[in-house]
């Protein structure tokens, strides 16, 4: 009998708010996510939603507001990262757990030169044979930026987008993490750079066996790095299930608005669909679903707050009315 291994982190009601007493602002609610050892998970949804300040969460980088407002579990092998303290959490951020932040510029120090800001993770984290120097060049060289060697005087502003993120990668990469948080890691980059870090990034993580998280608002990097993906809207996860499953069977109604505006090649130009207004501010969001004041289908019973529903194999939606059902009622 094959019993399966526990994945490698997994996040049970987990919430920030905006400080420690109970009544305080929910920025993120209930986030319950798992992902497992070499697996990649997708999390989507609109500027707003929650996406940062769950990775920021994981991480243990929230401002001490949100810091004195984090609550739940997030075991990451068999740790609870969220009770640990502060020099227990930065023997394994940066190394174990490592992070790609959205913007290269904000994450580089323009006053260096990014042999120093290499060198700087390699001798708090890395180990093995060798310089400083030499594996300065070898973290470049891993990420493929030409002539290494050169690269490590430059200061930032000397290198383009694409190679900033390279930089980046190969700093947050030192250490060989078993967990990777990729925060929106190409907004910046062109379609060609984009598409090259993106398969950078897989051929890294299948040398390093590690697992992803991997923050975006775009659908197409999802269908080209994702094992799973989770939907956010408003601070909570509406929709979870295999890349497959969302694609070609979502089960929420905002899972399917989303999908409905991202442009095709496979039918005749058409103005794309637009959700009605914008997600609702921290202090004004709605009771019971909250994305029902912007849904097509918005009933009644759309006022309670909706439990998870299964609507296929670890596909589940929060949802009173998932179009999994509307579907078998046709």
């Amino acid at each position: 009998m094959t019993t399966t291994p526990p994945p490698l982190l997994q996040m049970r009601n987990v919430s920030v708010r905006l400080g420690g007493d109970r009544d305080a602002l929910s920025l993120i609610e209930n986030i319950d996510l798992a992902i497992g050892a070499g697996e990649t998970v997708g999390l989507v949804g609109e500027s707003g939603s929650g996406k940062t300040t769950l990775g920021m969460a994981l991480m243990r980088l929230l401002p001490p507001l949100l810091e004195k407002g984090l609550s739940g579990e997030i075991i990451y092998d068999g740790r609870d990262v969220a009770a640990l303290s502060a020099a227990e959490m930065t023997a394994i951020r940066g190394g174990e757990i490592s992070m790609i932040l959205q913007d290269p510029m904000a994450s580089l120090n323009p006053i260096f030169t990014i042999g120093n800001q290499l060198r700087e993770g390699l001798r708090l984290h890395a180990t093995g044979e060798g310089s400083l120097r030499e594996r300065a060049i070898a973290a470049l060289e891993s990420v493929r930026i030409p002539s290494p060697e050169a690269r490590l005087s430059n200061h930032p502003h000397q290198m383009s987008g694409g190679m900033r993120q390279r930089v980046v990668g190969a700093i947050s990469l030192t250490r060989a993490p078993r967990l990777l948080i990729a925060d929106e890691p190409t907004t910046s980059l062109d379609v060609t750079i984009q598409y090259q870090f993106l398969e950078l990034l897989k051929d890294l993580q299948k040398r390093l066996g590690m697992a992803m998280l991997f923050i975006t608002h775009d659908f197409g990097v999802v269908a080209r790095m994702c094992d799973r993906v989770a939907v956010m809207y408003a601070g909570q996860i509406v929709e979870e299930g295999p890349v497959r499953d969302i694609f070609h069977r979502p089960a929420h109604w905002y899972t399917r608005a989303l999908l409905d505006s991202i442009p095709t090649v496979d039918r005749p130009p058409r103005r794309l669909p637009t959700i009605p207004g914008s997600p609702p501010p921290v202090s004004a969001r709605p009771q019971g679903c909250r994305f029902h004041p912007r849904c097509a289908n918005a009933q009644a019973k759309c006022l309670e707050p909706p439990k998870a529903f299964e609507v296929g194999v670890d596909h589940t939606t929060r949802c009173w009315f998932p179009l999994q059902a509307q579907r078998g009622a046709a």
